[in-house]
């Protein structure tokens, strides 16, 4: 949930394979290796949705986001809010991308669209070194956070449920938190709002995740980013957001 940036581009929504879950794979294997990325315990999530309207603790307007000008058109509407949903968790209408998506309190773009200088710290940085050298070739604005994959889970009368979703924006509240992004050693978040908020999630992940409420200080869950060779199949895969930066 971060204002809008300077400079604009499109570039198409793309469906990807549909790819089981797997153990991390050794160096030297004609497949990619899995990395292990730190756990986030405890942290308190509240619910955003695509369309929210500034006020009732929403700072922006999330008809876009910090990474799409038009998110709610690119998504196909309004993500309703106001009724719980069953598996698979989807709004009334199928969507154009993926529902199950989120935000983390760091934007690796600053509001006049320029690229944060302390994104090199962004962990796989490194790997995705190609798609910023042609986006910069093509000077082209190119994030390394945006439709990132996030595990979450928490406990539920016993039971733990486990959901994923990808990255689609920023926040809450804080944009260049990269000390509990990015921490190694479980750090909390630096903004006190909202019970101390370390996540938005999307109405179908609140429901695949059994939360009560919309911002309950009990929204309690621990997330790890994955590799998206380590997504397993499930609702989350059934559309999914390929779409980058969309600054016109």
């Amino acid at each position: 949930m971060t204002p809008l940036s300077a400079f604009r581009r499109t570039s198409a929504l793309a469906g990807l394979a549909v790819l089981a879950a797997g153990t991390a794979i050794r160096a030297g294997s004609a497949l990619p290796v899995q990395h292990v990325y730190p756990v986030h315990t405890d942290i308190t999530a509240t619910v955003f949705w695509i369309g929210e309207p500034v006020g009732n603790g929403s700072t922006e307007n999330n008809a876009i986001s910090a990474y799409d000008d038009l998110w709610e058109r690119h998504y196909g509407g309004f993500d309703d809010y106001r009724k719980v949903r069953t598996y698979p968790y989807f709004p009334p209408f199928t969507p154009h991308e993926n529902p199950f998506y989120l935000d983390v309190p760091y934007d690796d773009f600053f509001d006049s669209g320029d690229p944060r200088p302390d994104r090199s710290k962004v962990p796989w940085a490194a790997e995705l070194a190609p798609q910023l050298a042609a986006a910069r070739r093509a000077g082209q604005p190119y994030s390394l956070m945006k439709n990132r994959w996030v595990k979450l889970w928490r406990t539920v009368d016993g039971r733990v449920r486990t959901c994923y979703g990808q990255v689609e924006d920023a926040g809450p509240y804080v944009y260049d938190d990269t000390n509990y992004v990015f921490s190694k050693t479980n750090a909390r978040p630096a903004s006190k709002l909202a019970n101390n908020a370390g996540m938005d999630v999307s109405p179908a992940l609140r429901d695949c995740l059994g939360f009560s409420g919309v911002n309950n200080a009990d929204n309690k869950l621990s997330w790890r980013f994955v590799d998206a060779t380590a997504v397993p199949k499930g609702p989350w895969r059934l559309v999914v957001t390929a779409r980058q930066v969309f600054w016109p």
